[in-house]
């Protein structure tokens, strides 16, 4: 299936897609700020820039686009039909440094808590595990450990 518009308008498009500040972002930063959570963000110091580190709970949180960071299960993390190869090299790459990210940021002692948005997508009902997950002991977890299954009105 070839795609909708013109390669002109996609790239345009694609190159309005936010790094930070995002709309998952900012749901999670509005929800700890009111939880009384004070974080920094995007600390240029530590692997990834993680979206918020919390020092006081030694703790760094990434909010991961499901398309992006190829969150697995989740139907948001679909292959573009077109020029696939280049889209598997990119996708993929992004996927093996969150690895190695996480991994060091591990290794160096941070907890490590991933959100993903298809959990924040139509319900914010998911920011609510995650202040048992700051206060807990948990190095690392995901939030939704499984991807949200799509209603009818989605597909």
């Amino acid at each position: 299936m070839s795609d909708i518009v013109d390669k002109a308008t996609r790239s345009r498009m694609m190159s309005s897609i936010k790094a930070r500040d995002t709309r998952p972002e900012m749901l999670v930063r509005r929800f700890l700020h009111a939880a009384g959570f004070r974080y920094r963000l995007h600390c240029r110091d530590l692997p990834g820039k993680p979206d918020l580190v919390l020092r006081k709970y030694n703790l760094v949180i990434f909010v991961h686009g499901c398309f992006w960071h190829r969150h697995k299960g989740c139907h948001y993390a679909y292959m573009p039909s077109t020029n696939r190869e280049k889209w598997m090299q990119k996708l993929e790459g992004n996927r093996k440094r969150d690895e190695i990210q996480k991994q060091k940021l591990l290794d160096s002692g941070w907890r490590v808590l991933v959100i993903w948005e298809c959990g924040l997508k139509h319900s914010t009902s998911i920011l609510d595990d995650i202040v048992p997950v700051i206060k807990s002991g948990i190095r690392y977890t995901e939030l939704p450990e499984i991807p949200p299954r799509p209603t009818s009105s989605e597909c």
